[in-house]
């Protein structure tokens, strides 16, 4: 989320929205969501009657009922407007994806899947976005607008997603492939493309991020629905036990024959003190808070149960390429095998890569340039010529392919390849050609070392060897360190070879890897994890990855990657970067994290209140009771009302913090939970002692004690 937007907690008009909402909620079959508050707003309401009934008799008490019904609505209008806040700052982001989901026109391709050959200049009718439907061909072209959600099937452009991403920078879409998704409401901005409507009005992708922005599609999760139940139960409990404190106290004065029978309104305001009223206000502020955290970072969760779950992740399988490298391999070093100079090979390998249009085959040409100062124009020209000047035939470029694994050139009766090792090894066999023990060793010692090596031949005679690195990112190796701190572990996957795959994952300190990794292998080793009852998070982005993203309990597909990857994920990355998922994780484990800490805090602060409250309570039908108010509250009503007041009070105090979250730290579970026990336990039981004093000598300051 920009800066701008999450500036609204502060803003005018999201505070000022938030308390109309607030007021909006006190429906009671929204408050019926949260058994808690709904009992703190019917408390309210019937202190309220109480109040209006004493004002008219004229009773003295009646002020006191009426501060009492006063601060117990408030409770329930921050609880609410807490929420309410933290669904604003959804909102802010779901109004600017609305912006980008305007009414747009399209060319509809008339007929069947045109020939790529006639295109762009097929015919079209011009449709408005909300008319095309599944299965809909349509062409855009450049400063076009993509009117709906699709798959391209011809063509290759450059499309600007900022609008759905916030990322300037475009990104390159075309046919075939893990990059042929696009999203309704971004633009081309280079070329053209043929796209196949993959969604129906209102149903794309950018529809589904503004319903889950908003609130709409948001479930609670298990552990949230537990913890209600919890509160839940511990309201009836006390609901039960306050409803018999009436009559006992009456029939305790009676058997006394002296002494006053505690007040309903005292009661009312004793059951919502002891009742946690805090966590019960803040949870729905926390779990939307916690989905709208994952928002700021340009992640989009189909539910509140996939944030949860990533707090409870303990396997983290991730790409190598582009996760726990920096992406693209590069050419670091050329080595001769004996007999051949560095210069020859340099060559060599400069003309075989002249064709590769693959970033590998781009460092090749950039380290021969630069370490030996060869130019690829004046070096094609050199052999095209031959030795003497004289034109002896064109150079005929043989461009890499997945398929061979092979680039190469032919000239002059020269023969020149470049590739993977056992590509080459073949050819060289097929030439009769062969493989020594050195060049076989080369080969091994730089897999072994975490590179990836390419082996160049002309005319049959091995030359060397290229030497490919991958780059393992700054810092990676640390974040990994801290996910094993906090008991996850970490699990590479790769489509490199076993040596290579090792080397990598000992750089970069992951647990385990899976090398030359396959759709069946990735989703035979999710299960396998799952079997022996871990919760595994994957990022993918392939229609290969798809099987592996529904299978994972927690999957980020980049919104980059095809259609099926994005359906099968539960999260979707906007931003595309693989890294993410560790943040995720951490996000995740924040929100687990606050729950815990408020929760902790909030029962302690009933015990406090328990101690503040009682001994005031019914001081007027036992006196014999005075003696627990170690306090020293100034009276009775003092009591019950600062106890009231900072019942409200401490909730708009840790609204901050439920939206927030508690500072994020990697650490163990033993250690988190003694940490929550020793700053929320011990702060929950402390701060209602002091707070309720402090408020108690303000009454009396005020005179109103």
């Amino acid at each position: 989320m920009a800066d701008g937007d999450s500036s609204r907690l502060t803003n005018a008009t999201a505070l000022r929205n938030a308390l109309v909402q607030a007021f909006a909620k006190l429906d009671l079959r929204h408050m019926a969501r949260s058994p808690v508050m709904f009992v703190v707003e019917i408390g309210s309401a019937f202190t309220t009657a109480l109040w209006v009934r004493a004002l008219l008799a004229g009773v003295p008490e009646a002020g006191f009922t009426g501060a009492v019904a006063l601060w117990l609505w408030f409770t329930v209008l921050f609880a609410n407007f807490s929420e309410a806040l933290a669904e604003g700052r959804g909102r802010a982001r779901a109004e600017a994806l609305r912006h980008t989901r305007e009414q747009t026109r399209a060319r509809k391709i008339a007929g069947a899947m045109p020939d790529p050959g006639a295109c762009p200049d097929v015919r079209c009718e011009i449709v408005l976005s909300t008319q095309l439907r599944t299965g809909d061909l349509v062409l855009v072209l450049a400063e076009d607008v993509i009117p709906a959600d699709g798959e391209v099937v011809i063509g290759v452009a450059m499309v600007d997603e900022s609008a759905v991403t916030g990322e300037s920078a475009p990104v390159v879409r075309e046919s075939g492939g893990d990059r042929s998704a696009v999203t309704g409401g971004t633009r081309v901005l280079s070329d053209w493309l043929v796209v196949a409507i993959s969604a129906e009005p209102g149903e794309g992708f950018l529809d589904r991020m503004i319903a889950l922005v908003e609130g709409a599609a948001r479930q609670k999760t298990p552990n949230e629905i537990a913890l209600g139940i919890l509160l839940a139960a511990f309201t009836l409990v006390f609901l039960a036990v306050c409803v018999t404190l009436v009559p006992f106290s009456q029939q305790a004065v009676r058997a006394a024959g002296s002494g006053e029978p505690v007040g309903v309104a005292v009661i009312v305001a004793l059951l919502v003190c002891l009742i946690p009223t805090t966590i019960g206000g803040l949870l729905p502020a926390i779990g939307i808070a916690g989905m709208e955290r994952l928002i700021g970072r340009n992640v989009i969760a189909t539910s509140g149960r996939a944030v949860e779950a990533a707090g409870d992740v303990d396997v983290l399988m991730l790409d190598k390429t582009g996760t726990i490298t920096l992406g693209n391999r590069q050419a670091v070093a050329l080595l001769p095998v004996h007999g051949v100079e560095e210069i020859e090979l340099a060559r060599a390998a400069q003309l075989s890569s002249l064709a590769d249009e693959t970033p590998e085959g781009r460092s090749v040409i950039e380290l021969v340039k630069r370490e030996y100062g060869l130019r690829g124009r004046s070096v094609g020209r050199e052999c095209a010529l031959g030795e003497e000047g004289a034109g002896r035939g064109a150079m005929h470029f043989l461009p890499f392919s997945a398929q061979t694994r092979m680039s190469g050139v032919d000239f002059n009766g020269t023969r020149i390849r470049k590739g993977a090792p056992d590509a080459v090894f073949a050819y060289l066999n097929a030439a009769r050609a062969e493989v020594s023990p050195e060049l076989r060793q080369m080969t091994e010692t730089i897999a072994r070392s975490g590179g990836t090596p390419l082996v160049v031949a002309q005319d049959g005679r091995p030359l060397g060897v290229i030497h490919l690195k991958d780059v393992v990112k700054g810092g990676i190796r640390e974040r990994f360190a801290r996910l094993r701190e906090m008991g996850i572990r970490t699990v590479m996957i790769t489509g490199d070879n076993p040596l290579t795959a090792a080397a990598i994952a000992a750089e970069a300190g992951v647990d385990d890897f899976l090398a030359e990794a396959t759709p069946e292998a990735k989703l035979t080793l999710i299960r396998e994890h799952q079997d022996q009852g871990r919760l595994v998070a994957m990022t993918g982005d392939g229609t290969n990855d798809a099987p592996a993203l529904a299978q994972a309990d927690v999957a980020v597909a980049m919104n980059t990657g095809t259609q099926p990857a994005r359906e099968a994920a539960n999260m979707v990355d906007l931003d595309s970067n693989p890294t993410k998922l560790i943040e995720i994780v951490e996000i995740g484990k924040q929100l687990l994290m606050t729950r815990g800490a408020l929760t902790t805090f909030s029962l302690a602060n009933d015990v406090a209140k328990y101690f503040a409250i009682i001994p005031a309570a019914f001081a007027a039908t036992y006196p014999q009771l005075q003696s627990l108010n170690f306090m020293h509250l100034a009276t009775p009503a003092s009591a019950v009302l600062s106890a009231v007041i900072f019942n409200a009070l401490v909730i708009v105090a840790l609204v901050p913090l439920a939206l927030r979250g508690v500072p994020y730290r990697a650490v163990g579970a033993a250690r988190l939970l003694r940490d929550n026990l020793l700053v929320y336990g011990l702060g929950g039981l402390v701060t209602p002692f002091m707070g309720i004093k402090l408020i108690d000598l303000t009454l009396v300051a005020l005179g109103l004690a």
